[in-house]
């Protein structure tokens, strides 16, 4: 499924409302969500950008994380 990155909040809450809570409620489930984040940058990822992207995402505790050049 993707998501629209302009309502990923909104679409996000609907699936945990909708779907995840579902699961969780039952008894001995193991839940795990992932999230995967993509993006296709015309020209490229400025310096500022890998930084700011890379140190939020370690602050947020993202298990892996990257940029490659194409």
């Amino acid at each position: 499924m993707s998501l629209d990155p302009a309502r990923v909040g909104r679409d996000a809450s609907c699936i945990a409302d909708e779907v995840i809570a579902h699961l969780v409620g039952q008894v001995g489930a193991e839940v795990t969500v992932t999230l995967e984040i993509e993006a296709t940058l015309p020209d490229g990822a400025s310096d500022q950008i890998v930084r700011t992207v890379t140190e939020n995402g370690r602050t947020l505790k993202f298990t892996s994380q990257g940029f490659e050049a194409e």
